[in-house]
């Protein structure tokens, strides 16, 4: 019989899924089931033996299906990978707590404000901590009165929705994009765009909460964090080098001693003993050369495994120290890593 701790992973169809399994995998501490609404979902195929289907986060059956499944395989700890998930495992923790279950999640309080970039900015805001030029807005005509009054045209203006999903609803606005170049050499997702054709789109339909800030036009980064019982336990920094779809594909770790310190003080800023495991940042250079927060991840980022190059397992430290083991390894200066493609068969 395997003395391995029993681990969930939700969420095993996410882009970064079947990378996050097999790490957790490769640290040979544990034994991982997988599941996912989809049968067909790569991190299923990859382990089937111990795969289960699940109800999406919106179903009723939900969490009761989830609890019932984890107490079938006697599982020790649950790692959501999709955020909608997040809100219903966190409000529902005791549920599994009290089975003797562990749910790698943050307080529900802590993720409405990790989750939505206008409440973090404006968390920012009131504690003091650096953040870019922003302001919130709810209808097209304020959307249009704080693009200019943020800079537009002489300075190019971001909007993002509040809450949103992958680059759903992002568009840089840049009136000195030419728009010959954007249709020969830009892919057709290319992020940018005009006021008009904003203002086409939206027409007289209702816009959900949407941030407008200023363009941070320097590098950007990403940030890697695990948290626990109100420690940092690890804080990598990684460029981004290349993406696909928004999602990192390739780039280099990092010493940044200016952006440990900034993403730390935020981590600090929050509620910290709410905060458990794996969290994410995003970091852009602004005209100042100052790195100023984009958004967060309240939940371990797909890239998170490239770490793997500089001996760090990532899902591992978050996973071990929730179980109140300490993970000793080496970490190594820097990595570059490229990802790729990769198939996984099954025969229906």
């Amino acid at each position: 019989m395997s003395s391995k701790f029993k681990i969930m992973m939700t969420g095993s169809g996410a882009p970064g899924g079947p990378g996050i399994f097999k790490a957790l995998e490769a640290s040979g501490l544990f034994e991982v089931h997988t599941c996912d609404m989809n049968p067909l979902a790569a991190g299923i195929l990859l382990n089937e033996e111990r795969s289960h289907i699940i109800p999406a986060a919106s179903d009723q059956d939900f969490i009761p299906s989830m609890l019932e499944i984890c107490l079938a395989q006697k599982i020790s700890l649950i790692l959501p990978l999709v955020t909608m998930e997040l809100f219903e495992f966190s409000k529902n923790r005791h549920l599994f707590e009290k089975n003797g279950i562990q749910v790698l999640v943050s307080d529900y309080e802590t993720l409405k404000v990790l989750n939505n970039k206008a409440e973090l900015l404006r968390h920012l805001q009131n504690v003091g901590i650096a953040h870019p030029k922003f302001s919130i807005v709810n209808n097209i005509d304020s959307l249009v009165d704080e693009i200019f009054e943020i800079g537009y045209p002489e300075r190019p203006v971001v909007i993002k929705p509040s809450v949103g999903n992958g680059s759903r609803g992002i568009r840089i606005l840049d009136p000195n994009v030419d728009g010959y170049e954007l249709l020969f050499n830009h892919k057709p997702n290319s992020l940018y765009s005009s006021l008009e054709a904003i203002r086409d789109a939206i027409g007289e339909k209702p816009i959900p909460e949407m941030v407008v800030s200023e363009y941070l036009p320097g590098d950007e980064l990403t940030i890697d964090a695990v948290v626990n019982k109100g420690s940092i336990l690890e804080l990598m920094i990684r460029t981004r080098e290349s993406m696909r779809s928004g999602i990192s594909t390739s780039g280099r770790f990092i010493e940044n001693q200016e952006v440990t310190s900034y993403v730390s003080s935020i981590i600090e800023s929050l509620d910290v003993k709410t905060l458990v495991g794996n969290i994410g940042f995003q970091v852009k250079q602004s005209e100042a050369g100052d790195y100023l927060l984009l958004e967060s991840n309240p939940r371990i980022q797909g890239t998170s495994v490239a770490a793997l190059g500089c001996g760090v397992n990532l899902p591992s430290i978050a996973v071990n120290a929730a179980l109140g083991n300490h993970l000793e390894y080496t970490k190594a200066d820097t990595a570059y890593f490229s990802r790729y493609y990769t198939e996984v068969f099954h025969h229906i």
